[in-house]
């Protein structure tokens, strides 16, 4: 049995297919096929608050795509999310329609603040330490979600318009930036020693760039390090000399920025990174949706 996930985000557009199993009434999911297309919407919808023809016409084919895919992988169920970009596009439900009309996907513009539950249904703390208080950082293109865990039980969330893609369009707010430090304060005031928990493609390839041991966290310190290193190259060098793609080598920068304040303001001292993203929440709604507890 096969489910499928898509995430249409600001930066990229991913299909994850993944292989459910069933061990004795255990449900859990194996990673079959990921596939990213760096789409890039969020430069017209944080730019214009529109989707340009071209990228829509980009967007239906890749959608057209991935549905054959689904088909061929006989996907028996499949759950597809546009976050910020589409959530901010004045034709954002016209994309939805055409998507349907022409690739007969079922596409959901999620809110803010559905975006993190899915996120942190990844279930990326099952193999943490339960009387631990941990924040979920994820940092997209156009926005950061972030929920706080106390004793396993989830006690607050925010979403805020702050992203990759949306730093590099010049498009983040002053204010945006205090009401996330205020919220930062004031949520984890009451929770010591946080533990960061990361997640998103930039601090997947932030950690692979540290060679930390796979499990171990990202100390504060090194991701500063981290950050000044990059930093000291030219967009060009990171792509050239660091071997970045180009889709990664702009947005690492405001990825590290963001990951940065947020540790900063939580007073997080390590973050774990555990590979998992919205697609994984997704793949773990659609198995709550289809195998209830009884």
């Amino acid at each position: 049995m096969k489910y499928a996930a898509i995430d249409i985000g600001s930066n990229a557009v991913r299909l994850l297919i993944a292989n459910i199993i069933n061990n004795d009434g255990v449900i859990s999911f194996k990673k079959n096929t990921l596939i990213r297309v760096p789409v890039r919407l969020g430069d017209d919808a944080f730019l214009k608050q529109s989707i340009s023809d071209k990228k829509a016409a980009e967007l239906v084919k890749t959608m057209v795509a991935f549905k054959n895919l689904m088909e061929v992988y006989q996907v028996e169920d499949y759950m597809a999310c546009a976050t910020s970009a589409l959530r901010e596009s004045k034709n954002g439900a016209e994309l939805v329609k055409k998507i349907k009309s022409v690739a007969n996907i079922d596409l959901e513009i999620v809110e803010g603040q559905k975006e993190a539950h899915i996120i942190y249904s990844s279930h990326a703390d099952q193999t943490l330490e339960r009387n631990k208080n941990y924040l979920y950082i994820d940092v997209g293109g156009g926005s950061t979600e972030l929920s706080i865990f106390s004793d396993g039980k989830l006690k607050a969330s925010r979403s805020f318009d702050l992203g990759t893609i949306r730093i590099l369009d010049n498009q983040d707010k002053e204010e945006t930036w205090d009401s996330l430090k205020f919220w930062l304060r004031n949520e984890t005031k009451n929770h010591k020693g946080l533990i960061g928990i990361g997640t998103g493609g930039n601090i997947n390839k932030l950690f692979k760039l540290s060679e930390e041991k796979e499990g171990k966290p990202l100390s504060f310190i090194k991701l500063k390090t981290q950050y000044q290193y990059l930093n000291s190259f030219s967009l060009k060098d990171r792509i050239n000399i660091l071997g970045l793609n180009q889709d990664r080598a702009d947005v690492i920068i405001p990825a590290c920025e963001l990951f940065i304040t947020v540790m900063k303001y939580a007073s997080i001292k390590q973050i774990y990174v555990p590979k998992v993203g919205l697609v994984d929440g997704v793949i773990q709604v659609l198995i709550e949706k289809n195998f209830p507890k009884i």
